[in-house]
């Protein structure tokens, strides 16, 4: 019952019902069915009231409206676009230079906004046309603006890393209650903020390595613009420099609260919120309008994330009720080769369920089912979830169904074919994976970071 559960919500999610009330109302029913035939002990969904209140009180996730909103505020303001004009300006005498100029903004972007359907639509409304009118090649142009718009899925303050830090807190604490270790330790959010700052500068020097060489051999796919004057390139570089420093300042004010534990995550954001409303201010376009939809934009996404999660509750308990829990506990603890085969098997689960399922829903119905299992068989929290985070981020690139290809598929000029965005995003993805490999092969990439500034 439990894996038919599990499988059903999944087809009526394909089918196209919203997520939310997919989760609840299946759960229900199956509660219901399992209930009549004595096969479920409907006392499990008491815990349904205390489980509710426990979300909407949870401290950790009172970060993320606020955190939406400084995105949104920021994307609004024009301040991406300045980024991104002023970038590729300043590096469009560079053969590849718009590329390497899409995916360093693209970075920034993701540490300001970490909302990936936002990056990926503003670059690709911005930055696609002006690489395609400079000769770049439609595949290049696609795959770069498409990888870096993902870039939001790693680097924080990311809202992934958010959710799956209180996720991987719960399920760290089940795990070592279950060892009967009744002193837990904790995991936090800023332990995988810490965690995510190497892989996220990885990822990045990997994106600029293949973009430099492929402008070396074959510079046809990414041609230089003409030459500015000296006059030129100094007003560039001004340009740049007036767009950078306010987004640089609220970025470093932001993570430096959190990392230098002078302010929660949550503390923090309320802080980067702040500080983009002023900045918006100060540059004089954001209107009143900008605000309220600026508001109504981060109620809509809040409402969403917080929907879903309770949906997930009533997922949850109806599957620990049908043994749901344990049964993927025995089946992974019975594998051979031990955590590394167990990980293997999760990884590549949660890569394929990327297709079809967002990342918000994979964090709430998958995590905390297999994270309570990986962490009892001694899975650094930390490490599981940057290997999560990046495994999300690599099935956003994936075609056919990968989420970013869709975002910039509906803002990309009709000349565009949709092979051509599939073909750009591929040697990324051969990135994606060797970086996962290398952060598996050495755990200290995620974990080196947290132990020096927070233990």
């Amino acid at each position: 019952m439990a894996l038919l559960l599990f499988v059903t919500v999944i087809v009526v999610i394909m089918a196209g019902y919203p997520v939310a009330f997919t989760l609840a109302g299946v759960s229900l029913l199956f509660a219901l069915a399992g209930a009549a035939l004595g096969l479920f002990d409907p006392a499990f969904l008491n815990a349904i009231p205390s489980r509710i209140y426990g979300i909407i009180t949870n401290e950790t996730l009172i970060a993320v409206p606020v955190f939406v909103f400084m995105g949104v505020v920021l994307q609004k303001s024009r301040l991406a676009d300045d980024l991104l004009l002023a970038g590729a300006d300043l590096l469009r005498r560079v053969s590849g230079g718009l590329g390497i100029s899409v995916v360093l903004i693209g970075a920034l972007l993701a540490a300001t906004t970490g909302i990936v359907g936002a990056t990926v639509t503003t670059m690709g409304l911005l930055s696609l046309p002006a690489m395609l009118q400079r000769g770049y090649h439609p595949a290049i142009a696609c795959g770069t603006i498409c990888t870096a718009g993902t870039l939001g899925q790693i680097i924080p303050p990311s809202l992934v890393l958010v959710l799956l830090g209180d996720v991987l807190s719960s399920a760290y604490q089940q795990a070592q209650l279950r060892q009967g270790i009744f002193s837990p330790e904790t995991v936090s959010v800023a332990d995988l903020f810490a965690g995510a700052i190497v892989p996220g500068a990885l990822l990045i020097v990997l994106y600029l390595a293949y973009l430099f060489a492929t402008s070396v051999f074959k510079p046809e796919w990414m041609p230089a613009h003409p030459r500015a004057s000296a006059a030129g390139r100094d007003g560039d570089f001004m340009r740049l420099v007036k767009a950078l420093v306010p987004t640089l300042s609220l970025i470093v004010v932001v993570l430096g609260a959190i990392l230098g534990g002078l302010a929660t995550p949550t503390e923090a954001a309320a802080v980067g919120a702040a500080g983009a409303l002023l900045l918006a201010m100060i540059k004089g376009n954001f209107s009143r309008r900008e605000l309220t939809e600026a508001a109504r934009s981060t109620a809509r996404i809040t409402c969403m994330v917080f929907m879903i999660l309770i949906g997930a509750t009533f997922f949850s308990l109806v599957f620990r009720g049908f043994g749901g829990d344990d049964a993927v506990h025995h089946l992974l603890t019975d594998l051979t080769g031990g955590l590394v085969t167990t990980m293997i098997v999760v990884m590549l689960l949660m890569f394929l369920l990327g297709f079809v399922l967002d990342f918000i829903e994979i964090t709430f119905v998958v995590v905390p089912i297999v994270g309570p299992v990986l962490l009892a068989m001694g899975a650094d929290p930390v490490w599981l979830g940057i290997m999560i985070a990046i495994n999300l981020q690599t099935s956003f690139l994936t075609p056919p169904f990968g989420f970013s290809l869709f975002y910039l598929r509906g803002v990309a000029p009709r000349s565009v074919e949709t092979r051509q965005i599939y073909k750009g995003v591929v040697p990324f993805i051969g990135l994606q994976l060797l970086a996962l490999l290398a952060i598996a092969l050495w755990p200290e990439l995620a974990t080196w970071l947290p132990s020096v500034l927070l233990r």
